[in-house]
Parts: structure tokens; sequence; C-alpha cells
């Protein structure tokens, strides 16, 4: 299965981002208001500059306090993105995001992100193959 297939399947086709001297406070509340756990850093919308998620946040927090509040989202973004394009396997996504103890991975075509997959994706993809793949199996030995 490929990540084209579960970026046709998810609601939203957009990705979320915020500008790299946003503050963490906005980067909280956009997180906040639109129910995700995961923004993408971009200084144009279109590329990935970073990667900022609530648990950035929290560690944050719990290391200096609420003065990080007002600090930039540049300051704490993972810099070092991992991503893969539409055409990428998703047991490879799945592999590198188990090895790489991340949960979101930007979708990069041509330098341009086009969507953002997150573990919970990957795996209701794969069981959604695995289900198809029992069924064809249990019509096959049924005689359908």
């Amino acid at each position: 299965m490929l990540v084209q297939l579960i970026l046709k399947s998810k609601a939203s086709s957009g990705v979320v981002t915020i500008a790299p001297e946003a503050t963490i406070s906005e980067a909280a509340k956009l997180l906040g208001d639109h129910k995700i756990g995961t923004v993408v850093v971009s200084s144009d919308g279109e590329t990935a500059d970073g990667i900022l998620s609530e648990r950035d946040i929290v560690r944050e927090l719990a290391r200096s306090g609420s003065g990080c509040l007002s600090k930039p989202t540049s300051e704490y973004m993972t810099r070092k993105l991992v991503t893969c394009t539409s055409q990428s396997n998703v047991e490879d996504v799945l592999k590198q995001m188990t090895a790489g103890r991340f949960r979101h991975m930007p979708v990069v075509e041509d330098g341009k992100l086009i969507g953002l997959v997150s573990l919970g994706d990957v795996v209701k993809a794969q069981l959604a193959e695995v289900a198809m793949e029992k069924d064809a199996l249990e019509g096959m030995i049924m005689g359908h």
C-alpha cells in the first residue's frame, strides 16, 4: 500500500502550518483549535522547515517554564525532518516512524508539502489491508 491511498482517505487534504517566527503560545492555540498533535513549521506555507508537536511544547514547559511560550517556534521545532512521498510504501513509513520514535511524517513532492501522515493513519491503513486480505482468503477457502 502506498501513502497516496492514506492521503486520499483523509477527511482534509490540507496541512496545518505555522510560521517560524510565531510563538509557542500561538502554536499551542493552533494545535488546540484544530485538535491536532503536530504542526508543520513553514516560512511560505508550501515547504517544511521543521515540525513542532505537543510533546515538544510540554517538554520545554517542563524544562524552562512558561517563559518558553513567548519564544518562536523555530527555537523548539525539529529541524531534521524525515519525510516521505505519496509513492512511499506504508510499511516502510511505519518502520521509519517506529525506529525514529515519532508519530507524524510530512509528505513532500518536488520540495513541496502535500500532506502529513500520522502513526494512526498508517496503522488504520494497515489494519484495513489486513482485513481485506482476510476476507479474500476466507472467500477462497469457502469457494466464493
